[in-house]
């Protein structure tokens, strides 16, 4: 089974790059002037921006935005602003805020072959629990769409840094496509087209790791999906969609496949790190008496901080991984029967900051080692949501590469 595969690449032409790429639109949602920031950046230059939701609109978002959203991209599309690679891959580098770097390749993972479920048998699957409601917000958007531009970071576990290390080693043979600064702190990013011979000599160590994996875990689980977990379910709810409608043959093939960057679990640079919780609009007194009940003086230390004070609470162990999927829990019982808002937080000085506001407390959760993710996944099935993150907020994929799926 061919689960990933390359495709027909758009990338704008070179003097749209500098202002086209925006970071993944899951990030910074407490904090619209990011957002606001990066629309005075962008202005009214051909940007991916345009071509995104990002959810810290969510909230109150009017029903002509998703209008305006997918108008662009016909608009985009027919305005002649891409470039097309036809069956390529795009090998790319990024340079992080340290100076590390870290490769990946850009391709299209076969949505037949995904299953986010809890317990997923499939070749691709989510490390941590899908939120369904997170879902229509996106589908809403793909249904309808014409291109597809990506945030997805999918997993492999290669110890031996064999499947995309020689292209590393020969990426002075490929042709650049672009080499941008990337906004508001995001580092850079550097593409290469890989395609003919390199793509089908790549398409040959995707054959052997895929192999070297089913041996493995004793099933076919070859990919985790790192990030963008919740866009690429709802690419398979739009797929799963138009085989139920029995749509036009037209549809289906693109459909069929959502783009997304395939990066090593095993690079040095790709860190994991604790994705922490923000509770705003609650009683931080309330919420600590609550808490109470989930402690233990044997627990994993957890500190709390708020706008009077900070501290440490040691939190019952249970499971695998408990720090995050005790709390999540405690707090999502607690937010249900009083005020409150969860959410998810990259960073502890960007924490610390948001939990110091009136009516907020925030969690620092302790880091996940990243070793532990394939086991975990292939022996008991999906992590506690929100459990990791690879790396800082600023590191998260910006949307470069598009691709047409829809005619």
């Amino acid at each position: 089974m061919c689960v990933f595969r390359s495709f027909d690449v758009l990338l704008p032409k070179e003097e749209y790059i500098a202002r086209w790429p925006v970071i993944a639109c899951d990030q910074f949602t407490s904090r619209p002037d990011y957002w606001k920031q990066a629309e005075n950046d962008v202005r009214d230059c051909p940007s991916s921006l345009h071509c995104i939701l990002p959810e810290a609109e969510l909230e109150g978002c009017p029903p002509d935005r998703y209008t305006e959203i997918l108008n662009c991209m016909d608009a985009y599309l027919n305005s002649g602003i891409f470039r097309v690679f036809p069956d390529s891959y795009v090998y790319v580098e990024r340079t992080l805020l340290n100076g590390s770097i870290r490769p990946g390749i850009v391709g299209t993972v076969d949505l037949e072959a995904y299953d986010y479920g809890d317990n997923a048998h499939s070749p691709v699957r989510a490390t941590e629990k899908t939120v369904e409601e997170r879902i229509p917000p996106r589908t809403r958007i793909r249904r309808s769409a014409s291109l597809e531009m990506s945030h997805v970071l999918l997993l492999c576990d290669d110890p031996e840094k064999k499947l995309l290390g020689s292209l590393r080693a020969e990426k002075a043979c490929l042709p650049l496509l672009y080499d941008t600064e990337l906004p508001q702190g995001g580092g850079r990013l550097r593409g290469w087209l890989v395609k003919g011979k390199c793509a089908l000599a790549f398409d040959e160590k995707l054959k052997s790791y895929s192999h070297k994996a089913c041996k493995r875990f004793g099933s076919p689980f070859l990919f985790a999906v790192g990030d963008g977990n919740h866009s690429l379910a709802a690419a398979k709810s739009c797929w799963t969609e138009i085989k139920k409608a029995g749509s036009l043959p037209c549809q289906a093939p693109n459909a069929r496949f959502a783009m997304a960057e395939l990066v090593n679990l095993h690079e040095d640079s790709l860190q994991f790190f604790p994705i922490h919780r923000l509770v705003r609009h609650t009683q931080p007194e309330k919420l600590m008496d609550f808490l109470a009940s989930y402690c233990d003086p044997a627990g994993i230390p957890i500190r709390w901080i708020t706008g009077y004070g900070e501290g440490w609470m040691q939190l019952k162990t249970a499971g695998s991984h408990p720090a995050a999927g005790l709390l999540q829990e405690a707090l999502d019982r607690f937010t249900a029967d009083h005020t409150g808002k969860t959410d998810y937080i990259h960073g502890e000085d960007e924490l610390s900051s948001l939990a110091r506001e009136d009516g907020a407390i925030g969690f620092i959760l302790p880091a996940f080692d990243k070793s532990d993710l394939f086991p975990a996944i292939a022996a008991g099935g999906v992590l506690p949501r929100k459990t990791f993150s690879m790396g800082e907020a600023q590191e998260k994929r910006y949307y470069m590469e598009a691709r047409k799926i829809r005619e």
